[in-house]
């Protein structure tokens, strides 16, 4: 039975919605299977295999050769496309050292200090075998300049590591987890973009493919971390065709302790952002000017604010595709605890649902 759209809180004043007691279980539900899958650029299988099985029964999506997951509804122009991606930062396997320690090199931008010490994951494709990333100051080969990270898988020589299955090009990750905070707040790795992939889900679960005016393609991209591969293969595919896209990705937030409020201010638990600037996009006014009129009309919290980093629309631009991005406030970014406010992700996903069906 599909649930009223009351659910979404369409009906709660914005200046209220942020305060208002909100219904978290799906979203969390959603959010915390995404987030306990892995998949580091370049091997998003099984972070694919879960969106689908979250998807209701009537979707329909398709893999192309990008990997990238599409599922489209609707009939009819304009076409608009909504993106979210799949990957998430971590490491490759460079090399195996004949001491039988990983040389492994970062897939995305980040701290590499952040995962000194702490336990590693190496995913082989036939299984996970545990490890620890080797702290900088305990290794006698660390380079200061390169700040080269090591694996300690428990092996002594190369051969042994071999054994285990462990080839050049296997992906890293630390072992991860969902933990609800205080209130609605909650922590682990990738909620960049496991949050935006789990509006797009929840968006499809409640909306009605058949009263959509025209065509909406929901697309869950690939390689974003690492150069937006899996948007660019779908943008050259699309070609002219959409009308707009909305890349749903974080909106990287000085809501934080210890950063400056004078750029990239996004209150966690007051709503989604309109992400009108960043270092590779630029909204036309115009257009946030309507994406506030639909978030108004609705009834839903939205920010507006500027922020650094790139998002998967911005590849669609030499097509002559306007790029809306929309986003959420997240604190520690890429970092292995990320922090988000679940009403910023129920709203982001009725957001998604209300410019889906009505814009």
């Amino acid at each position: 039975m599909k649930r009223p759209w009351r659910w979404f809180l369409a009906l709660v004043p914005a200046g209220l919605a942020a305060q208002a007691p909100l219904e978290t279980t799906e979203t969390e539900q959603v959010l915390s299977s995404l987030v306990e899958s892995y998949g580091v650029s370049g091997m998003e299988g099984p972070v694919r295999d879960q969106v689908r099985r979250l998807l209701p029964a009537w979707a329909r999506p398709q893999v192309d050769a990008a990997g990238n997951l599409w599922l489209t509804m609707g009939r009819g122009e304009p076409t608009v496309v909504f993106v979210a991606h799949l990957d998430e930062i971590g490491f490759r396997v460079d090399s195996v050292r004949e001491d039988g320690a990983l040389a492994v090199a970062p897939a995305g931008g980040f701290f590499g200090s952040l995962w000194q010490g702490r336990p590693a994951l190496v995913h082989t494709g036939d299984g996970m075998v545990p490890g620890v990333f080797i702290p900088w100051d305990t290794d006698p080969d660390f380079d200061p300049r390169s700040r080269t990270t090591r694996v300690d898988v428990g092996t002594g020589a190369r051969a042994e590591t071999e054994r285990l299955g462990i080839r050049p090009g296997h992906t890293v990750t630390m072992p991860k987890s969902y933990a609800r905070l205080a209130g609605t707040r909650a922590t682990g790795p990738s909620f960049d973009d496991r949050v935006g992939a789990s509006a797009l889900v929840l968006a499809a679960r409640h909306l009605t493919p058949s009263r959509l005016a025209h065509t909406v393609i929901f697309l869950w991209s690939t390689r974003e971390e690492i150069g937006l591969e899996g948007a660019s293969a779908a943008a050259d595919s699309l070609g002219l065709r959409p009308s707009r896209v909305h890349a749903v990705d974080t909106f990287v937030s000085s809501d934080a302790p210890l950063e400056r409020p004078n750029f990239a201010l996004a209150r966690l638990g007051e709503g989604p952002v309109a992400r009108a600037l960043d270092n590779s996009a630029v909204t036309p006014p115009a257009y946030l000017d309507s994406l506030a009129a639909v978030a108004r009309g609705k009834r839903l919290p939205l920010q507006m604010g500027t922020t650094n980093g790139g998002n998967d629309g911005s590849v669609f631009a030499a097509y002559g595709v306007p790029d809306v991005a929309i986003g959420w406030p997240l604190r520690y970014s890429h970092s292995p605890a990320e922090v988000a406010d679940l009403r910023d992700v129920v709203h982001l996903a009725a957001l998604v649902r209300a410019l889906a069906e009505g814009w």
